[in-house]
């Protein structure tokens, strides 16, 4: 029973970390001291402009700018 939840789990978070890969392209808020939020993520770059266009004519003021977010896949020990 415990590796049947194991398993399951682990292969929730595959299934989560694949996902995330496929939405490389993201709307990033930039925050002070060289850091940033992510806002959205999209799986094409023209997605991502055509968002980011809308939310820079909505909020002017924001601070936004589109990023390649490349993940690492994480170590499970």
């Amino acid at each position: 029973m415990a590796q049947e939840m194991n398993t399951s789990h682990l292969e929730q978070n595959i299934e989560q970390t694949y996902k995330k890969r496929l939405n490389s392209w993201a709307i990033a808020r930039l925050l002070p001291d060289m850091k940033r939020e992510i806002v959205a993520r999209f799986r094409s770059r023209s997605d991502a402009d055509g968002h980011l266009q809308l939310l820079l004519r909505v909020t002017p003021e924001a601070k936004l700018m589109l990023v390649f977010d490349c993940q690492q896949e994480e170590v499970v020990a």
